[in-house]
């Protein structure tokens, strides 16, 4: 058994294995945010919605969704949805990189029926009265949302906003079941080739420690930054 080696993590053969994962998980994380957020701020309203049928669509995304565990979604989305494609279809989405493409529906999904509550109780911690002279105003429930309402329940969701975020970026890691090349995967072959657990392992750890707590940094700054005030 090799012993522990530094220098494999800092300037070893395998370091760029190591770092092309570091830079798919990111990329990963990065994407699936910026879809699930906007895709999590439409379910809360459709949940806060004065229509009933909409109330139910999404009490039904939301319940569908979270019930499931994680690496059902991702296994459904790479193995069964393409099964529903026509063949010619199929064989175009596997010979890409359709792992990514699949991993990162499947996280925006999950992560945003997760964000849609953490933003639907911001919105109820804004006083109902602003909503309604917004809409004594004259402003439709959209807009009395969106220029009066949504600005500060996104900041009152910030702290739960972030503990989703930094579960998001660990979710990542279960993208490996599907075979994308992102951290968790490059290190299993790392150990697979050449038995370094130890390095590989600790270089993934690291990685992902440091990219929460970096989250968490600049959650506070943000903080600090815009204070929440209500009326």
């Amino acid at each position: 058994m090799p012993g522990f080696d530094l220098q494999l993590l800092l300037h070893g053969q395998y370091h760029e294995w190591l770092v092309a994962g570091l830079l798919v998980s990111l990329k990963l994380a990065g994407v699936t945010i910026a879809c699930a957020l906007p895709l999590a701020v439409a379910i809360a309203l459709l949940r806060l919605s004065p229509w009933r049928p909409l109330q139910w669509l999404g009490a039904a995304y939301v319940e569908g969704i979270r019930n499931v565990p994680l690496i059902a979604h991702l296994l459904f989305w790479y193995f069964g949805a393409p099964e529903l494609l026509p063949a010619t279809l199929k064989e175009r989405l596997y010979a890409g990189s359709y792992e990514f493409v699949a991993a990162a529906i499947a996280l925006t999904l999950y992560a945003a029926a997760f964000m849609a509550e953490n933003i639907r109780s911001g919105i109820r911690a804004i006083p109902a009265v602003q909503f309604e002279a917004a809409r004594a105003l004259g402003l439709g429930f959209l807009p009395a949302m969106r220029r009066v309402v949504l600005p500060q329940a996104l900041r009152v969701t910030v702290p739960p906003l972030l503990s989703q975020v930094i579960i998001l970026w660990n979710d990542t890691s279960v993208a490996t079941v599907i075979g994308v090349g992102e951290m968790m995967y490059q290190a299993a072959r790392v150990e697979s080739a050449a038995f370094h657990s130890v390095e590989a392992f600790a270089f993934v750890t690291v990685s992902y420690l440091a990219g929460s707590l970096a989250l968490t940094a600049a959650a506070a700054w943000i903080h600090r930054r815009w204070p929440v005030r209500t009326l």
